[in-house]
């Protein structure tokens, strides 16, 4: 394998290279995500990693009664559709940079997106997770929670996250 000449000046370069080999990515689609998704494919360009990108369909944001218990399949559907498409879209963009990549769609039925990256974090065996992050601070990080904060408090491996400008 070929070092690119930014890493050859570490000590550490063998040991960096074969520490991130399995980069995960979770993709939405979002502005925020797709930095995080140029960051690990700059990343594992130059280490050789692979990167599994995941797409989660979020499942809880279509129940729809009082109770909570009524779902629209058409609705399921529209959000795997679209899902597919990001990971396309996604997989392009990596595949122009030469690396390899798998993609993955997955549906969480909970509002912990959080816990879906890090089932599939640990079922994949990924060495490293990169995601993007919008770096919210005070009562909107209160209301609108935080997937990557979640993430990085709970997952087993080291996380890359990249804050949106």
């Amino acid at each position: 394998m070929l070092i690119p000449k930014v890493l050859c000046c570490s000590p550490y370069t063998q040991e960096i290279i074969n520490m991130y080999q399995r980069i995960l990515v979770p993709v939405d689609g979002s502005p925020i995500a797709m930095q995080g998704l140029l960051e690990a494919i700059t990343l594992a360009a130059k280490l050789g990693s692979v990167l599994r990108l995941l797409h989660i369909v979020d499942l809880h944001i279509l129940y729809m009664d009082a109770f909570g218990m009524g779902m629209l399949p058409d609705g399921v559907a529209q959000l795997q559709t679209a899902g597919e498409e990001i990971l396309t879209q996604a997989k392009q963009l990596a595949d122009a940079q030469g690396v390899t990549v798998e993609t993955r769609l997955t549906e969480c039925k909970t509002p912990m997106v959080a816990d879906a990256i890090i089932d599939e974090a640990d079922r994949w065996r990924a060495d490293l997770i990169v995601m993007g992050t919008h770096g919210r601070r005070g009562v909107r990080h209160l209301v609108m929670g935080s997937d990557a904060e979640g993430v990085l408090h709970r997952a087993r491996v080291p996380v890359l996250l990249v804050r949106g400008k």
